[in-house]
């Protein structure tokens, strides 16, 4: 049996931006849909933060949820199991108050199914999979007992594990340590967005990108076989963040009228100036990408600092904020260590993007 397994949807995201949604919706219906169709698969798993928002819910995002996530999984005759994760929690010491609770607890459809207070059993073609909502203080020591007492082998949830990167660059000092899931087969969990492996537990990752920390990071959904316990990963094409060399040397007009800009409406853009000599060259180019219908174009010139810098480091000083942080730190002199410090700016930048 084939059952595919999504997490950290967020939808809402980026303060209920419109063209995230339509971003978020592609993935769905151009994707993830479609796959689930093709190939008979008749049950979901969503392993948390459905919502991006913990404190309240936007009526045009929980709409969005409604008409283009859950009621089409609903009218396949898909059955969704969904744990809650810790943005779809209004309390931080306890998961009662939440998104699955307050949208479907009393849904009305019968194949959609949410547990946000207790790790549950479930059976998929007599395979067994413990399913764990966001530990809190609350549920803690309740949710450690049934990890422990548990005969499934394999585990499903939405977990802090230390050890593993956040995203790319940024390892969770902090959480559960991995030893407390040894005695499983398979370990898959939402939370953190980038995807990586170690040992049995696997952190699946977000569908899609959603902040510039995603950038060139491989996003999509997996599909989990019942009966040999493997992991699909089926990719998700679609970009939100893009990044574009400006270098006008040698560069014509009818080179700008032939670029092909077809994938970035509703898209953001950095471009990176390596070279502008030309600057009637350069406002035809940047019309080009207006013209395109993008979200976002902010422009990374840095032509005064070029000189003696290697291209890859420039692009990594334009690919996102936490490099640059980590390496003004590294710059410091500082007494008793530098890893405390970098704790946390990382924590403060987690915040940060999520609000």
């Amino acid at each position: 049996m084939k059952v595919a397994i999504v997490t950290d949807t967020h939808y809402g995201v980026k303060n209920d931006s419109m063209s995230f949604a339509n971003y978020q919706n592609k993935f769905f219906y151009d994707v993830f849909l479609p796959h689930i169709l093709e190939n008979n698969i008749t049950h979901v798993l969503h392993l948390g933060d459905l919502m991006d928002r913990r404190k309240y819910v936007n009526y045009m995002t929980a709409k969005n949820v409604e008409d283009n996530f859950v009621r089409p999984l609903m009218d396949a005759g898909v059955t969704v199991h969904m744990v809650a994760g810790n943005h779809d929690t209004y309390f931080k010491n306890t998961n009662d108050v939440n998104s699955l609770r307050q949208l479907y607890g009393n849904s009305r459809y019968d194949n959609f199914h949410s547990y946000w207070n207790d790790a549950v059993e479930i059976e998929l073609d007599e395979c067994k999979i413990m399913l764990c909502p966001w530990i809190c203080a609350e549920n803690a020591s309740r949710i450690m007992q049934s990890i422990q007492d548990t005969d499934a082998q394999v585990l499903m949830g939405h977990f802090e594990i230390e050890g593993f990167e956040m995203h790319r660059g940024a390892v969770c000092e902090h959480g559960e340590h991995v030893n407390t899931f040894r005695k499983f087969d398979l370990v898959c969990s939402g939370h953190f967005h980038h995807k990586s492996t170690h040992g049995n537990i696997n952190y699946l990752g977000a569908p899609y990108e959603m902040t510039w920390s995603d950038y060139d990071d491989p996003k999509g959904f997996h599909v989990f076989d019942t009966s040999d316990r493997s992991l699909e990963f089926v990719l998700n094409p679609n970009r939100m963040f893009h990044k574009i060399e400006y270098d006008d040397n040698g560069m014509t007009m009818e080179d700008i009228a032939e670029l092909d800009t077809s994938l970035l409406t509703n898209t953001h853009i950095k471009v990176i100036v390596k070279n502008k000599d030309n600057p009637y060259i350069f406002d035809l180019f940047m019309d080009k990408l207006m013209q395109s219908g993008a979200s976002d174009i902010k422009v990374i010139d840095d032509l005064v600092s070029l000189e003696g810098i290697d291209e890859s480091d420039l692009i990594d000083e334009a690919q996102d904020t936490l490099t640059i942080l980590n390496k003004y730190v590294a710059t410091l002199e500082i007494k008793g260590g530098k890893d405390r410090v970098e704790k946390c700016l990382q924590d403060l930048y987690n915040e940060a993007i999520n609000l």
